[in-house]
This record gives C-alpha cells, structure tokens and sequence, in this order.
C-alpha cells in the first residue's frame, strides 16, 4: 500500500498537502500525531469514505481491509453477541450460494455450465479462505483467548459496555480475517489482560497492520514502523522501528537541522556585515563585495526555515470552593440492569477530602456504571448515596455523552458565569481558535471531542471529580498535562482508567476492586498482580 502526492482540504483547513507514504504487506505501522492532524480521516481515504482533492492512495485489488474505528458503534443491536461474531466470516452465506451453484451447474449446457464452473471455483477459494471447516474452532480460540465467557455471548449487543464493545468488536475483527487490519485506538476502553492478548496476536499476525494510538508501551511491543502526520506541514514523515525509535530520530532530526540553521545564521550575518561595510568602497573591495552579496542572495535563498510549532493545551484546573470533608458515602447500594445479572451488590465505601480514589476491575463488571451511579444518573434498586453539604461534582464520561453533538463547540461549553469573550479565550486554551467554536461537535475527531469534555469538567470548578478513562482519544503530551493538572488538583478524584502511567502521575490513595467490592491502599505492585491474577484465573 502507498499514498503518493496527497491533498486533501476540508472547507479552509488543510489535512494533506503533498503528503505521501509507503507500507510494505507485513509492516505493522504506528499512525501517530496531534489530535486533529488526520489520522483518523487517512483511514477514511484508504476505506473509500472520504475522497482526496488530489493524489491517490493504491491498495492492491480485492484486498480485505477490516476496521476497528476509534468510535465502536454496533449497528444491530438486536441481535446476540455470539451471532454477531458468527457473522464475521461469511461461511454460513457463501455455502448456501455453493449449494445453488451445483443444483444450477446440473442443468446447464455449454457457456452457461462453464460460468457456472467457474463461478464455483471462486467459491470454494472464498470457502478455503475462510477456512470453513476449522472456523468454528478458530472463533472458539479467539473467544477464550479474549476471556469472553458464555454470559457475554448469549447477551444482547445493547445491554454491552464500552468496554465490552470494544472487546467484541475487536474479536469480529480478529475473527473476520482481514489482509490489512486499520486500527483506530484499539486499546481504549481495553482491560489490560484483552489488551495483552492482543499484543500478542498482532506480533504474529501476518499481514499489514496499520495502528492509529497514543498508547505508547503498545505501539513499542508491536510496530516496525511510524507514520508521523505532521499537523503543521500537513506531510507524512516515515520512520523505522517502534515509537521510541521514532522519538530518538526525530529529535536528532531536528537538533541535527537546528545546528544547521545556527550555522547557516552566522554565514548570513557574516556576508552581510561585510557588503553593508564595503558596498560603497571603491576598487577591489567593491568587486569582492559584490561577490559577497550574490552570494549572500544565494545562502539566504538556501536557508533553512525552522519548524513551526503546533500550541499545547492549556488546563488550569482548581475548585471554586473547598468541598466537605467527606464528600460522598456510598451505603449498602446495588443495582443491575433490566434482564440482566446484578452488577453491583450490597457496596459500601466512603471519600475523603481530595482523595484519589482508583476503581479497577475487567470489563463489564460495573465501573462506568458505577460512576453513573455515583452522579445521579442513575438510581440504585437498594441502598443510597450521601453527599457532602459542600460537594460540587463534575463527570467526565467515557462515551462522552455529555456532549450536545448537535450543537456548536461554544454552546457545549455555555456557562452563566463567564461571557462569551472569556468563553472563547479559554476554548482558546483547548486548540479552538477563532471560527473552530462555531463548528458542529458531530464532525470533530474524538480527540476534539474530548478537550471539549475536558473542557466542561474544567468550567464547572467543581471540587469532586468522576473521570472514566479521561485519557482516551488524547496524545501523549496532552496526557501527560492533564495528569500533571489532576495530581495538582485541590479537591477529590474518582477514577476509571485502564491507563497505567496516568495512574501513577495522579498519585492514587486507595483502590475499589471490582466486582468483589474489596477497598485497598493503592500500590503498583497489588495493581499488576490483580491483572495477573485474573488472567491466570481465567
């Protein structure tokens, strides 16, 4: 697969402007770059989604591309988790037609026969493809290997979690058998023993694997490669090896051409200094300064520009009013969903005055409901939630359905206390400059979509904080900022995350562990041994 000479514009903001790559059959390449350069949208090119104004991405005919996009959405959700993994490989669909083909085949004569033959033929190759008699063997692994027991299988689609979506739509996928698999932040939303068995899947995979993620320890066990989509230049720039290679050659790449550019400095002023002195001579030094400023011209025309640099976000988070010295009670609650088991039974446990509060656990099994809970949007069968007389609460949701996608970025964040200048200024601060307010939250990428989330959580000034994996969809440098804000953070911190450096940078006091409901001093090392230990146990 290459991309050659790409150009891609939306309305004024350019994506690709002479942008090119190259990726060979068994490369698993990393797609990395600030939120919004275009990772996302060069999936869309590749998948026929979105057309370049010039230039051509080439993909091999008849290629299968299957796409695990950064958003997971289930289209029918009617339907149970095992049939919609079934339906991946369409073996079922393909044996039906071969079946026809041969009652077909029996009566025909001549040309008609011969297609039909060959038609046959194509389908049998299909059915050999999809190894048709193991398939059934191989799903069964793939299931096991993703720790998906049978409750999971015979749930409904619309009663999963996000991070059972994930975890499904990633083994519809694996099960699907692609030639190229485009990966969209595969590990958001992923428990870590998912997400080790994934790793190991993709080492070993054999074909083109092309990963967008701003999980750094993934991308260093798994790609040979880096695209780095440069939101400045609006290029592709190519690198060998893992993501931290990456970082070593692209800062020697840019101190190597800063020394470049000093140097290149001093000649110029040099020559300069020399015609401004001589210019007006006479003679011989008249001539030379000639010669100098021809050559001045030349060396200035040759100059290195320096990198323009991309803004950072700025996040200044801190509560307006100081909170209660235990903010929030939880007694004896539990709660499940309609027709489903009970995810939450009999729980008890309070906060402290800004505590970081970790809760851990595999998928499905109650967290985000949990905080949902814990916000008011929704109510327990049994038990109840006190709260501080000084409690103000702010949530971050993971699905990041407090956003309006309907409305513009600035009326998302609309708030009584700050007019529309000081809103605008401190959208500023998120990467929304100017005309970028008055857009539809419907058509920014998810790494938008959660600054302006963060964004919300940072307005409210609240002094207790929900957060479910509020370092999905963002990149590194802006991962780590807000861990910084949040360890400096004067009030209290409920946190979902399956992120394990933002973990550690927010300094956690105790653990939930669900669903055992067990409360513990926070430690790395009991952390990494909870995951072992389910993964041993499964």
């Amino acid at each position: 697969m290459y991309g050659e000479h790409m150009n891609l514009k939306f309305h004024l903001e350019t994506i690709y402007d002479d942008a090119s790559f190259r990726i060979e059959n068994k490369d698993k390449a990393g797609i990395v770059g600030v939120n919004g350069a275009g990772k996302t949208t060069l999936f869309k090119v590749i998948l026929k989604k979105e057309e370049l104004n010039q230039g051509k991405i080439v993909i091999p005919r008849n290629t299968r591309i299957g796409y695990l996009p950064q958003e997971i959405v289930l289209e029918d959700k009617d339907i149970t988790v095992f049939d919609y993994l079934l339906g991946a490989r369409p073996i079922e669909k393909l044996n039906k037609k071969l079946e026809q083909l041969y009652i077909d085949v029996a009566v025909a004569e001549g040309k008609e026969q011969d297609k039909l033959l060959k038609e046959i033929s194509k389908t049998q190759e299909k059915l050999e493809y999809y190894d048709c008699y193991e398939a059934e063997s191989i799903l069964f692994t793939i299931i096991s290997n993703m720790n998906i027991d049978s409750e999971l299988l015979d749930m409904k689609l619309k009663n999963l979690s996000g991070g059972q979506k994930s975890k499904i739509a990633f083994a519809h996928l694996l099960y699907s058998a692609p030639e190229i698999m485009l990966l969209d932040e595969p590990t958001n939303h992923l428990d870590t023993t998912t997400r080790d068995y994934i790793t190991n899947y993709l080492k070993n995979y054999k074909g083109m694997v092309l990963i967008i993620s701003h999980d750094v320890s993934f991308l260093n066990a798994i790609v040979n490669k880096i695209m780095h989509i440069d939101k400045v230049s609006h290029k592709i720039e190519m690198y060998r090896g893992n993501y931290s290679d990456y970082l070593k050659k692209s800062t020697k790449q840019k101190e190597l051409k800063e020394r470049i550019i000093e140097q290149q400095e001093k000649e110029v002023a040099k020559l300069r200094e020399f015609v401004l002195q001589y210019s007006n001579s006479s003679g011989k030094r008249k001539r030379i300064a000639q010669s100098r400023e021809k050559l001045l011209a030349k060396k200035e025309k040759e100059m290195l520009e320096r990198d323009k640099t991309y803004k950072r976000v700025k996040l200044r988070l801190q509560p307006e009013k100081e909170g209660s010295k235990i903010p929030l009670k939880v007694n004896n609650i539990s709660f499940g969903y309609p027709n489903s088991k009970e995810l939450i039974h009999n729980l008890s446990f309070l906060i402290n005055k800004k505590e970081r509060f970790l809760i851990v656990g595999e998928n499905g099994v109650g967290k985000s409901t949990l905080l949902k809970l814990l916000v008011g949007k929704l109510k327990p069968l049994e038990g109840n939630i006190w709260y501080g007389s000084k409690t103000d609460m702010a949530y971050y949701a993971q699905e990041q359905e407090t956003l309006d996608l309907d409305k513009t970025v600035l009326e998302n964040v609309e708030n009584q206390s700050y007019t529309e200048k000081e809103l605008r200024t401190i959208l500023g601060s998120f990467l929304f400059h100017g005309d970028d307010v008055f857009k539809k939250v419907a058509v920014l990428s998810p790494g938008e979509k959660a600054r302006i989330a963060l964004c919300q959580v940072m307005l409210k000034r609240a002094n207790l904080l929900l957060l479910d994996e509020p370092t999905n969809h963002l990149d590194p440098e802006t991962q780590e900022l807000i861990g910084e804000n949040f360890k400096n953070y004067e009030g209290g911190i409920i946190l979902v995350s399956h992120n394990p450096s933002f973990v550690e940078a927010i300094g956690i006091d105790r653990m939930l562990i669900l669903p055992q409901g067990k409360i513990t001093n926070y430690s790395k090392e009991l952390l990494e041994y909870y995951y072992k230990l389910n993964t041993t146990q499964k």
